[in-house]
């Protein structure tokens, strides 16, 4: 086979090899065979279709989507989002933040995961140059004759591949193949879940919040439509230990929803949707370092490069911008090296702070510490009304901020007209 390397730079016609056809994997997928690289996309599901809880995407995910042409039909199915409200048990304001404060056309769409899995697969299966190996479960990489195999899990070999994209998740094995791993640890926390139809109308445009102390907390998201049907859904997220998810089983639902009720009334007739403990799932988290987010021939995106808690509402919007970050480097490089290289520099920055953020932020809402929320119920509230420190909320918020001693945030992404009618409110 001819290599797609040359003595005048990197050639379209890259044969790729893409582990897992999630977020990042399917949008990597997509955005190299435009480009005129072939791509296999290696998926352990033999038939994976759409689950999981509602997300939010933010202006820096639905930037992507638009320059991938797969923003209408998410923005058809999703729920606006323009505020970010939490309170505490006696109702004081711990935040407070509206997408239109950072700018008039910024805002949030909150989403049922489904939707965005469907959207990405059908662009993935439909593309030329995309082949789809769902039910291929990749357990190993090798490196041969400057060329990457990937081994399943029954010890066939596929490839050879000029570049390999792992994005087989946060609990991705493939990290212990090229030693990058600086951490890769559960988080002690998570969250149980459950998707409801929002029957009276109630859940609009805001992603709400209710917190008692740092062990206490519950997220009510609209989710626009689903994969399916034409009812409202909203996302319910209860913060728990993942040691005490037996316990809390073990105690009955309705002493549960009695919690929960009380803590915030708006609750009520959507934990009386719930009929029986299997119908709340967990959501279990990680912190994953990886440095940098390439080795030879290969590179990581995604939860498997940089996964951390959901407390900023980043994941898929963090993975989608790898996507296209990969194919701008790869598209102005002389090499997969070079183009591997000028990947992590670009994204160094942005990933970086956001794992940092998360990683500060995360046991204010959620850990043992009870003096944390404290501090947070004291202090955040006021931080929120300062001019500074509220611009860069919101800016963190919208997924455009790169860190605290860097100026310029990313710009906000253009979106075409003629989707922004397409936005359903909540």
């Amino acid at each position: 086979m001819i290599s797609a390397e040359c003595e005048n730079g990197l050639r379209t016609g890259l044969d790729t090899g893409v582990i897992g056809c999630g977020t990042a994997g399917a949008a990597a997928a997509i955005a190299l065979a435009r480009q005129g690289h072939r791509v296999t996309v290696y998926e352990a599901v033999a038939d994976p279709g759409p689950v999981g809880a509602g997300i939010t995407l933010q202006p820096t995910g639905m930037g992507a989507l638009a320059r991938l042409g797969l923003l209408g039909p998410v923005l058809s199915r999703g729920a606006r989002i323009d505020r970010l409200r939490c309170l505490t048990r006696a109702g004081r304001t711990v935040l407070d933040l509206c997408y239109a404060d950072y700018h008039p056309r910024a805002f949030g769409l909150g989403l049922h995961r489904g939707v965005l899995f469907e959207v990405l697969f059908d662009a993935a299966r439909a593309q030329e140059g995309v082949t789809l190996r769902c039910g291929v479960a990749v357990e190993r990489l090798a490196l041969e004759r400057d060329r990457r195999v990937v081994i399943d899990r029954d010890g066939e070999r596929h490839g050879p591949h000029d570049l390999v994209v792992v994005a087989d998740g946060a609990r991705s094995q493939l990290r212990d193949d090229t030693r990058l791993t600086r951490r890769a640890t559960p988080y002690p926390w998570g969250a149980l879940w459950f998707i409801g139809e929002d029957r009276d109308g109630q859940f609009d445009r805001e992603l709400f919040q209710r917190v008692d102390g740092t062990g206490h907390m519950l997220g009510l998201l609209p989710s626009g439509l689903g994969p399916r049907g034409d009812a409202p859904l909203v996302s319910l997220f209860w913060s728990v230990r993942v040691d005490a998810v037996e316990r809390w089983r073990d105690g009955g639902l309705d002493a549960w929803k009695r919690q929960l009720e009380a803590l915030e009334p708006a609750s009520g007739p959507l934990l009386a949707q719930v009929d029986d403990a299997a119908d709340v799932l967990l959501a279990q988290y990680w912190d994953v370092v990886l440095s940098p987010w390439h080795a030879e021939r290969v590179v990581y995106l995604g939860d498997a490069a940089h996964a951390t808690s959901p407390q900023l509402g980043q994941g898929a919007n963090l993975a989608l911008v790898d996507a296209l970050a990969l194919a701008d480097s790869l598209a102005g490089a002389e090499s997969v090296h070079a183009a591997l290289a000028a990947y992590s520099r670009t994204r160094r920055h942005h990933l970086g702070y956001y794992q940092w953020a998360t990683r500060f932020l995360t046991p204010f809402f959620q850990s043992d510490q009870r003096w944390l929320g404290w501090l947070r119920d004291a202090f955040m509230g006021i931080a929120c009304r300062t001019p500074y420190v509220r611009t860069r909320m919101l800016r963190t918020m919208c997924g455009l901020d790169r860190g605290v001693l860097l100026a310029d945030p990313l710009p906000l992404p253009a979106m075409p007209k003629k989707l922004q009618a397409n936005v359903r409110p909540a």
